[in-house]
């Protein structure tokens, strides 16, 4: 599924160098604004120790990870909204992705400059969301407009189509993000057709130094109180730390780089996965001789869309579902003893995945 998250910040707050870590990608980093001006996209795999227990169970021939995209926006700056620094560009490149991380930059250092002068993450924070909220405020009164003349005809859709999106733009005057906004599922289901920026799916990432990594710092508190009413995650890491890591040749170095810190895992690693569940996506498995594969699909779908993420011909002639779970599978060790111990399923068109699913497919084209 090509959803992709869109990394964006101030000039200087360390995009670029956290891109490269998650994609290995080589984005330009330089300390001046406007390094990036086209987006960098990259494909990156999405870390799970599931596969790497299946591959030792089942042996196959080849692990096939699942994936996901991840977009570097150049850095934003006061007044992108009216075409401040390329804004209408940079704009448009965040209109096209499916959630934002937005980062932040949380420590000190008088080697990098900062575009406003003082490290001030909350400020940052609210010049984007300024920006952000300004063009959405531009797209939803260009709604309205169009909404009213259809709404004196008497269309019912129209009429909840514009209390909606009068709902919306006393939000954004307010200063109000629309993912901060109350709605019921089948609102926000409209909303979502709005394709408004900050409707989308948000996780401020707070970049500190060393010495913060593990338990935050002030400036990292002052975020978390700030956006607690938002909807939206958090996540603490250390760009400049994870490139080190990164230009360390061997697993064992790096394992023994995160022991020093006192860290269990790469933080680019809880950034992919909580980035994962940011897009409202899960995991299902299919194991065989000749590959495990990790499938993506978003929460909620049933077996016969689940079955179409590997080819269209699957959903279209879905006959039954077969289904083993992961855990199942580590308990029992293979097929055959999941079978024996009654564990295996069978399941119809009405199945809702479960992330870990285990999945083989029945079709007839």
């Amino acid at each position: 599924m090509a959803l992709k998250c869109g990394i964006v910040g101030l000039p200087n707050v360390g995009k670029s160098t956290l891109f490269n870590c998650l994609s290995n990608a080589k984005a330009q980093s330089a300390n001046f604004p406007f390094c990036t001006i086209e987006p960098n996209l990259g494909t990156i795999s999405i870390p799970d120790s599931r596969l790497e227990k299946l591959e030792n169970l089942v042996n196959p021939q080849k692990v096939i990870p699942t994936t996901m995209e991840i977009v570097d926006i150049a850095g934003l700056v006061k007044g992108a909204s009216k075409g401040e620094g390329l804004g209408n560009q940079f704009l448009a490149n965040i209109r096209e992705t499916d959630a934002i991380l937005h980062v932040l930059r949380c420590f000190d250092d008088d080697n990098i400059v900062h575009v406003d002068g003082q490290v001030n993450p909350i400020r940052d924070k609210e010049i984007i969301d300024v920006e952000l909220q300004l063009k959405d405020l531009e797209t939803i009164e260009k709604k309205i407009q169009s909404l009213s003349r259809v709404i004196k005809s008497g269309d019912k859709d129209a009429i909840k189509e514009n209390d909606l999106a009068t709902k919306i733009k006393i939000g954004l005057e307010k200063g109000t993000s629309v993912r901060a906004l109350d709605f019921s599922k089948e609102e926000f289901d409209i909303v979502k057709g709005f394709n408004l920026i900050t409707s989308k799916p948000v996780m401020y990432v707070c970049n500190v130094d060393e010495a913060s990594v593990k338990s935050g710092n002030v400036h990292v508190e002052q975020v978390q109180q700030a956006v607690k009413n938002e909807n939206a995650e958090v996540l603490v890491i250390g760009a400049k730390i994870e490139a080190d890591i990164t230009e360390l040749d061997t697993y064992d170095e790096r394992q023994l780089f995160l022991e020093e810190l006192g860290l269990e895992e790469p933080g680019v690693n809880r950034l992919i996965r909580q980035a994962y569940n940011l897009l409202n996506l899960q995991t299902y498995f299919t194991a065989g001789v000749k590959e495990v594969r990790a499938w993506t699909i978003r929460k909620g779908m049933t077996a016969p869309q689940a079955a179409g993420v590997i080819h269209s011909d699957f959903e279209k002639g879905f006959i039954r579902a077969e289904v083993m779970k992961y855990n199942d599978y580590i308990e029992f060790g293979s097929e055959q003893a999941i079978k024996d111990a009654g564990r295996f399923k069978v399941e119809g068109k009405d199945y809702i995945v479960e992330d870990g699913d285990i999945m083989h497919f029945r079709f007839n084209v």
